[in-house]
């Protein structure tokens, strides 16, 4: 008696039907729900509503693709309408992706996010439920706990913005080459002299620093310099959490 129930309760989660329908787009909405939760209290651009409404999205082009299979029969590909979801969602993951000042980047775990949540959602529609639990795991325990990992393996650097003059415009050259070689620098801007002083040059350099003793070195390296008249430096940002 236990065995018929059990197979019975397998072929109705297992067929294409209206309570395995049902089933399903409650099942997308409560995995995509558990990945949004970390994202909305992370205070990331895609919390909680819009990783349900992408779940959810994801498994009802699934479940569209097998019901107009099963409507039509084999002139038609189940997967094709769900297959358009892998590629269709990057543009909706490019919009958490931001480029702030020099270069740096934030979002990307938010947009890689939800690329694997949609992935999840046609799992749910296809009926594929140990991957959509699976994935669900690995996607939350990644964003969640990982991170903190991640960030106690790996040193916190600071981006600073060091603002510099030389005298003569003939040795920019061999001051930028300098600044790349010697300081690592991430980039290099002439801009005009903020002193005003002729023939000076003004040079904004952009370096990472782990800790503020580097900080202090390279700037007593650029003071050392013959040409540099002056040189000061201000924090910009920190590295961020994507």
């Amino acid at each position: 008696m236990n065995g018929t129930i059990i197979t019975y309760s397998h072929n109705m989660l297992s067929n294409f039907n209206l309570i395995s329908t049902i089933i399903r787009i409650f099942l997308a909405m409560f995995l995509g729900g558990l990945i949004g939760i970390e994202r909305e209290k992370s205070k990331r651009p895609a919390g909680f509503r819009t990783h349900i409404l992408v779940c959810v999205g994801a498994c009802m082009t699934s479940l569209i693709g097998l019901f107009v299979w099963y409507e039509m029969g084999d002139v038609t590909d189940p997967a094709r309408i769900s297959a358009q979801v892998i590629s269709g969602i990057g543009f909706l993951g490019v919009g958490t992706i931001l480029v702030k000042e020099h270069d740096h980047i934030t979002g990307l775990t938010t947009a890689a996010g939800l690329w694997t949540t949609a992935a999840i959602g046609i799992a749910c529609g296809y009926g594929f439920y140990s991957a959509a639990f699976v994935g669900t795991f690995v996607v939350t325990v990644t964003s969640a706990m990982l991170f903190k990992l991640e960030k106690g393996t790996r040193k916190r650097n600071c981006i600073r913005s060091i603002y510099l003059e030389i005298s003569g415009t003939e040795y920019v050259n061999e001051y930028t080459d300098w600044f790349l070689q010697e300081l690592g620098a991430k980039n290099i801007l002439i801009v005009a002299p903020r002193s005003a002083i002729k023939h000076n040059v003004g040079i904004e350099i952009i370096l990472a620093f782990s800790d503020a003793e580097n900080v202090k070195e390279s700037l007593e390296k650029i003071r050392a310099k013959e040409r540099v008249a002056f040189a000061i430096e201000s924090i910009r940002k920190d590295t961020q959490r994507s």
